[in-house]
């Protein structure tokens, strides 16, 4: 990944900054420049509508109304799995998105407005926390822009995980820069797989892997990416891996016998 000391002056937070590497290591086309110009401008509009404003609770509401309103961004309900989503540029240009997208560019405009937000990797969907000084933190759903309450956020893990989940605290704790990108490469993967662009996918995952050296539940999905661009014995290589790693998952048993049928096909150099 690069930049030049130029680039570098680009003021932007950690989280845009490398999601945009991300997309010049996936697309040597990207378009860096138009990205970048588009998020200063979207920041100076915001600064310019809210310069007046000196409340940081109703700052935080004008860039909402402002983001969602009057510029229209949203989540994207009719095509939510389509890799579009989550490119950084074609969520500035269609202005829609899923909550990772459209959480990190939320995250980059409260940035410049000195407002408190990060993001959380909440179990079901990527959310928006803000930490004020003088009262509860608040949390966001960035798919709509509207505010979600700990009873809301109960309702969905339940929904998620069934109704006898167990709460925790950690769900909502500030995730880390590289954590979100990794969600967003499985994200972007997902969708990719969909797609059937299987080089675009094992593009994604082997940037995944390199934030996240050794996951196996991402070696495992490059397995499945590696048998659908017939490649069997890299494929049984990383089933194999998984099976080792975490041998209690339900899926083991069956990749065992992947591994069997695999391992029993004849080599293909690619």
């Amino acid at each position: 990944m690069y930049f030049s000391d130029e680039d570098r002056d680009f003021e932007a937070s950690a989280l845009v900054e490398g999601a945009i590497e991300i997309m010049v290591d996936l697309e040597p086309d990207f378009p860096v420049a138009w990205v970048r110009h588009q998020l200063q401008k979207m920041a100076k509009d915001v600064e310019a509508a809210l310069m007046s404003e000196t409340n940081p609770h109703l700052r935080l509401e004008g860039l909402l109304r402002l983001f969602y309103r009057e510029w229209g961004f949203c989540g994207d309900r009719h095509q939510y799995y389509a890799a579009d989503n989550a490119y950084l540029d074609k969520v500035i240009e269609r202005r829609k998105g899923i909550p990772v997208s459209l959480g990190a560019i939320m995250i980059y405009l409260a940035q410049h407005l000195e407002l408190p937000v990060t993001g959380v990797a909440f179990p079901t969907q990527y959310i928006l926390r803000v930490d004020w000084p003088d009262s509860e933190p608040q949390f966001i759903n960035p798919f709509d822009g509207e505010f979600v309450s700990r009873q809301t956020l109960s309702a969905w893990l339940r929904g998620h995980k069934g109704p006898l989940a167990p709460w925790r605290e950690s769900y909502l704790t500030t995730t880390s820069h590289t954590d979100v990108l990794a969600r967003w490469l499985t994200v972007l993967k997902s969708a990719l797989l969909r797609e059937e662009q299987y080089a675009d996918a094992l593009r994604c995952s082997d940037l995944a892997l390199s934030l996240r050296p050794g996951d196996p539940h991402e070696i495992r999905d490059r397995g499945y990416i590696y048998q659908q661009l017939e490649c069997s014995h890299a494929a049984a290589m990383d089933y194999a891996y998984f099976i080792e790693q975490c041998p209690e998952d339900p899926a083991a048993e069956l990749l065992k016998l992947q591994v069997k049928v695999l391992n029993a096909n004849p080599q293909v150099l690619h």
